[in-house]
C-alpha cells in the first residue's frame, strides 16, 4: 500500500517565548511569521490591554509594540541558531509618527520589524511600522534602536559602577 507523506508543518511560536519580558508587559499576542531580516508580530487591543482607558490604548504605546517586535526577533533568530532568548535595551525611537490618537478597543495591529542595521558591538536598528489590520492602513512608523550586548550581567555590573 502506497501511502502519501505529508510534509512537516511548521508550528508558530508563542510570541510570548521569544519575549524576554513576563506577565502584563508581554504585549504582544501572537507571531504571525519571521525570517532572518523580518517580523511580523500581532496585538489584539482589548479592555484588558495594558495601558487601556477610555476604551483606547494610547498612541504612544505602539513605541513599545514596535520594541517588543524587535525583541521577538531576536528571540526568534536566537531559536533558529539553538540559542536561549537574550535580554536587550531600547535604546531609543526616531521619527515616531502615528497618524491616529489611540488604539480603540476592538482593533487587531500587526507590527512589522525590519532589520536595517546591526553593528558587531551588539548596536542595532529596526525599520518599523504599525498597521490596522483589519483596513491594511499604516497607522504608525518609527526607526527604533537597540542594544543586545553578548553578557548582561556583565555588561549591568559595568554600567552600574
Amino acid at each position: 500500500m502506497n501511502q502519501m507523506v505529508q510534509p512537516k508543518r511548521l508550528l508558530r511560536p508563542d510570541i510570548h517565548s521569544l519575549v524576554p519580558h513576563g506577565g502584563a508587559m508581554s504585549l504582544l499576542g501572537r507571531f504571525v511569521e519571521a525570517d532572518a531580516e523580518t517580523l511580523t508580530a500581532e496585538v489584539d487591543i482589548t479592555p484588558e490591554s495594558m495601558f487601556c482607558a477610555d476604551g483606547q490604548v494610547g498612541a504612544w504605546v505602539g513605541v513599545e509594540y514596535m520594541a517588543q517586535a524587535v525583541a521577538a526577533h531576536a528571540g526568534w533568530c536566537a531559536r533558529q541558531r539553538g540559542e536561549p532568548v537574550r535580554v536587550g535595551f531600547l535604546l531609543g525611537a526616531r521619527k515616531y509618527a502615528c497618524s491616529v490618537p489611540a488604539f480603540p478597543v476592538g482593533r487587531v495591529l500587526r507590527i512589522h520589524v525590519r532589520h536595517a542595521l546591526q553593528g558587531e558591538n551588539g548596536l542595532g536598528a529596526f525599520d518599523c511600522r504599525i498597521e490596522d489590520a483589519g483596513s491594511g492602513m499604516e497607522v504608525a512608523t518609527a526607526t527604533i534602536t537597540v542594544f543586545q550586548p553578548d553578557h548582561v550581567e556583565e555588561f549591568l555590573q559595568r554600567s552600574s559602577v
